[in-house]
């Protein structure tokens, strides 16, 4: 393991205490919101102070607003400032005055308006856990260049345990960064309008971001555009991208959703990132049957899967291209869903079918698959490609898989070999295949990637794989026992209490 990645491991661990400061008291679903705050706050403070040195150091009125403006920078007000909040932290009254920061903030950053949570000064969080908080993180920096990208590893690593908490709740949906990385990798969005009609707590985007950063192009060559339904998660979106500095001014929250209200209805998208609720049968489809956005036909009332492909598809620029998640009964579904996916197929728009392995998402066990849609296909017309990448992943707990970046290098390439022709693909057996028009045809429109892929083939298994596989195994063992331990102490706790 690198030096960066010990130094994030014992950060997390340090992290993570916030979550006992808080949770006696508050459900994850409002504590996620308080911590993230924070760490808002946090950073702006440094990326100020940070300035507010510099421009003292050259002789300029560090105080002059229009400075902070010019270089892209918050300007945080004096009551707002990370050390004013530290002075306070024996106050009764703290949480007001992290509210009164993040009014302020606003007030100075119009960008900002309204998405700041102010929430501090709620009855259930105690001024106790509240200075506990600003102490824990007087202790981070994270705005830290020699390793690397600490806030946003803050800011995800804080949403990822969130979301495991509140899955376990029916929680919101959350995206795992492995799903983000692939659907990123396989669209590859280097310039144009990116969107994602049910962004969350914007992972596409900023994904997306740094796809442009890592290939040398210009952040600036991309511009985004998103919509959410829950407006404390598009608050996070908003913060997510904002201390990023990547714009977010075209990311909108109305709480009828992308297909009651449609935020940007006249949008034609060069990518589309998306992962969408799952068999969503509570999206007004009785309302929109005559939407102009169903080319392919009326989606079923009760289930929005193909009201979001063909969302999709209305919103997706001439040379477009589209990634997203679906459950996988979307590729079998029949009667009406089966027609529409007919109609689609015919129009030549399925470029690629991943099958995803099974534990990937934190809050349904819904089996789950990757579709790539394309405008105009000009090479491999009548072609689609189908992977089966259902055995690929590791365990990284007894609940939860995901994706190496070896899984997703192989998957990714693997599609783009396909895509342009080269030399390089070829159909692997129990992987891949580029399967005809007409095979789909004969098998009446079903694209599961199993019925086109051979799976009746003896696999090798290396050494390394099977070690592997034992280690996996063991932990997993070893996970039940100490589970198994901890029962059987409070039950013998109980006895003794009785």
């Amino acid at each position: 393991m690198s030096d960066t990645n010990n130094r994030y491991e014992t950060l997390d661990k340090k992290l993570w205490k916030a979550n006992d400061k808080l949770c006696k008291n508050v459900d994850a679903a409002e504590y996620k919101h308080v911590v993230l705050g924070i760490v808002f706050l946090k950073y702006i403070s440094e990326v100020f102070n940070e300035y507010h040195d510099k421009l003292t150091k050259e002789g300029v009125n560090a105080e002059d607003k229009e400075k902070y403006k010019e270089a892209g920078i918050f300007y945080v007000p004096r009551e707002a400032r990370w050390a004013y909040l530290q002075t306070k932290t024996k106050d009764h009254n703290i949480g007001q005055a992290i509210n009164k920061a993040m009014d302020l903030i606003e007030q100075e950053n119009p960008r900002l308006a309204g998405v700041l949570p102010m929430i501090y000064a709620n009855n259930n969080l105690d001024p106790v856990s509240l200075a506990g908080l600003i102490d824990l993180f007087s202790d981070i920096t994270l705005k830290d260049a020699q390793i690397g990208d600490v806030l946003g590893h803050v800011f995800e690593y804080f949403l990822g345990q969130f979301a495991a908490l509140e899955a376990k709740r029916g929680g919101q949906y959350y995206t795992p960064r492995s799903i983000v990385e692939l659907l990123v990798e396989m669209v590859q969005p280097r310039h144009g309008k990116v969107y994602d009609p049910c962004c969350g707590s914007g992972g596409m985007f900023v994904y997306s971001e740094q796809f442009i950063e890592r290939y040398k192009a210009n952040p600036g060559d991309i511009v985004l555009y998103g919509q959410e339904s829950n407006q404390a998660t598009w608050r996070l979106c908003k913060m997510n991208l904002e201390m990023r500095g990547i714009d977010s001014s075209n990311i909108i929250w109305n709480s009828e959703g992308s297909f009651l209200n449609d935020a940007h209805p006249d949008l034609k998208a060069d990518y589309i990132l998306a992962n969408p609720p799952f068999n969503d049968s509570d999206w007004h489809g009785e309302l929109l049957r005559e939407d102009k956005r169903w080319i392919y036909g009326a989606p079923p009332v009760k289930n929005a899967n193909y009201a979001w492909i063909q969302h999709f598809l209305y919103h997706l620029a001439d040379n477009g291209t589209a990634g997203f998640v679906m459950t996988n009964s979307s590729l079998s579904a029949g009667k009406q869903e089966g027609e529409i996916r007919k109609r689609i197929i015919e129009d030549h728009r399925v470029d690629c079918i991943v099958s995803l392995p099974g534990k990937l998402f934190l809050n349904t066990q819904i089996p789950a698959c990757i579709w790539i849609l394309r405008i105009n296909k000009q090479k491999r017309r009548d072609e689609v490609l189908f992977i089966d990448a259902s055995n690929m992943g590791h365990l990284i707990n007894r609940t939860t898989r995901e994706l190496s970046s070896e899984d997703i290098e192989q998957i990714a390439n693997t599609y783009h070999n396909w895509r342009n022709g080269t030399e390089q693909y070829h159909d692997i057996p129990g992987f891949c295949k580029s399967a005809t028009l007409e095979e789909i045809r004969n098998n009446e429109y079903v694209l599961t990637p199993a019925r086109y892929i051979d799976a009746n083939i003896e696999e090798t298994v290396t050494k390394e794989q099977l070690d592997q596989l034992i280690a996996e195994f063991e932990k997993e063992i070893e996970e039940e026992q100490t589970l198994n331990r901890i029962i059987t102490d409070n039950l013998k706790r109980l006895k003794i209490n009785e």
